[in-house]
């Protein structure tokens, strides 16, 4: 399996399937609005821009750590845009954990469908990297700065 199979819908209710993204990397990572890591959105959108051939950021929404993102769909779009210029993806809001977690996450997260290893989603604006075929490279937790030479140097390669 790889994510390109996955289908989620986008904020705005319009179906994105990642494999129109095939030949990108794709970092899809979780977000909030009112957390203390949500000035990551700005790296987030730097990195878009200096990788924009070659890689793709999907933005999640999710409202299951310490609720904080509240938002709707509407909410959540003006917030980006308004305050950090965001011009990528954001999918509508999910569950990354737990028995109601969306496809997605399972795939992210289980070793059993991505092939490479096991993790949970710890907190707000934890970063999932996939390489142009769909297959997972890695992830990091929130701390980890977007513009990181963690993540970087599978984008420069």
């Amino acid at each position: 399996m790889s994510v390109h199979q996955v289908k989620i819908n986008s904020l705005q209710g319009k179906e994105i399937s990642f494999s129109e993204f095939e030949g990108k990397k794709i970092l899809f990572v979780n977000v909030a609005s009112q957390c203390g890591f949500t000035p990551q959105y700005k790296e987030l959108q730097q990195l878009q821009n200096d990788f924009q051939d070659s890689l793709v950021i999907i933005g999640v929404p999710c409202n299951q750590f310490g609720g904080q993102e509240p938002g709707n769909s509407e909410e959540i779009q003006e917030f980006c845009s308004i305050n950090y210029g965001v011009t990528f993806p954001i999918t509508e809001k999910i569950k990354v954990k737990g028995a109601e977690k969306h496809q997605l996450y399972a795939y992210l997260t289980d070793k059993k469908l991505n092939g490479k290893k096991n993790s949970s989603v710890k907190w707000n604006f934890q970063k999932y990297l996939v390489d142009e075929k769909g297959n997972l490279i890695d992830y990091w937790y929130s701390l980890t700065k977007p513009t990181s030479k963690k993540i970087t140097k599978y984008l420069t390669s």
